[in-house]
């Protein structure tokens, strides 16, 4: 029986279900709890905290950072305090340098003709603007026939109008984490395509800064990875975690609370557990 999930995104950030309607979505999928993970906010949390209380959905504050170790990687952050005075000057700096990434995409687009203006994508998306948004925008004008191929060819990595953007060290998302109450937890191990030898220098880097906790079921991954996560949770004496990394239409082959292919079950007591390491 699915019970929660524990890795969301709202409208918040790069997510296409406004935080409301998904605790609904979550009521009606019989999901026992949710944790709203958006990137580098806790609005999303916010917004659904009050929708959560009308209907009975238990809802994990939560917060996804981006962070650098010689690649991206992400840490999760649960049970975060959205008042903490530790939390909004770093998260404000993070706005800051995302606008001025963005702005640079744009000029870059306005160079070739494009009629994309960051004022109307504001008003369209929401506070946080991400890449996922620059897709959506050169597939409705018809520069792309996907999210996936606008990524692939026009805003990942090394194509026309990508632009890289600052992140936060590893160390200091968990000590802010940390300073907001949070329990911090690496996602989506195999998203980092290390392998054994390079993930244990990952975790055990994260781990002499503070981290708590390891996502070991996630969309995609099958019950030998997700085997194979949890061994390494038991040796590193990490919590368990696991959540779809839903995102509505922008990753439309994942479900809530399900994953990609209807693998994804996550136990309440990893939730229970998560509780008990927050109050500590």
């Amino acid at each position: 029986m699915r019970e929660i999930d524990l890795h969301v995104h709202t409208t918040a950030s790069d997510g296409t279900t406004p935080p409301e309607k998904l605790v609904r979505l979550a009521e009606a999928q019989g999901l026992r709890a949710v944790a709203i993970t958006d990137h580098d906010t806790v609005h999303g949390y916010v917004a659904a905290a009050r929708a959560g209380k009308a209907c009975g959905v238990e809802l994990v504050p939560g917060i996804e950072i981006s962070t650098k170790f010689r690649r991206a990687v992400h840490i999760l952050g649960y049970y975060v305090d959205p008042e903490s005075p530790e939390l909004k000057p770093v998260l404000d700096w993070v706005v800051q340098d995302r606008d001025a990434r963005n702005e640079k995409m744009v000029a870059l687009m306005a160079a070739d003709g494009l009629p994309v203006s960051y004022a109307q994508m504001h008003e369209r998306f929401g506070e946080v603007i991400g890449r996922p948004h620059f897709a959506r925008v050169l597939v409705e004008l018809g520069l792309a026939e996907t999210v996936k191929d606008a990524f692939d060819r026009f805003v990942e990595k090394g194509q026309k109008y990508y632009v890289g953007r600052n992140f936060l060290s590893i160390e200091r998302s968990i000590e802010i984490i940390r300073a907001a109450g949070g329990v911090p937890v690496l996602a989506h191990p195999f998203q980092y395509r290390l392998d054994d030898a390079g993930l244990r220098e990952l975790i055990e880097h994260c781990l002499d800064h503070g981290l708590k906790g390891l996502e070991c079921r996630y969309s995609g991954y099958d019950e030998d990875m997700c085997a194979y996560l949890l061994a390494l949770a038991e040796e590193y004496r990490l919590l368990p975690t696991g959540g779809s990394d839903y995102h509505g239409a922008n990753k439309p082959q994942i479900a809530l609370g399900s994953g990609r292919n209807g693998e994804l079950e996550v136990p309440y007591e990893w939730l229970a557990r998560l509780k008990e390491a927050a109050s500590v």
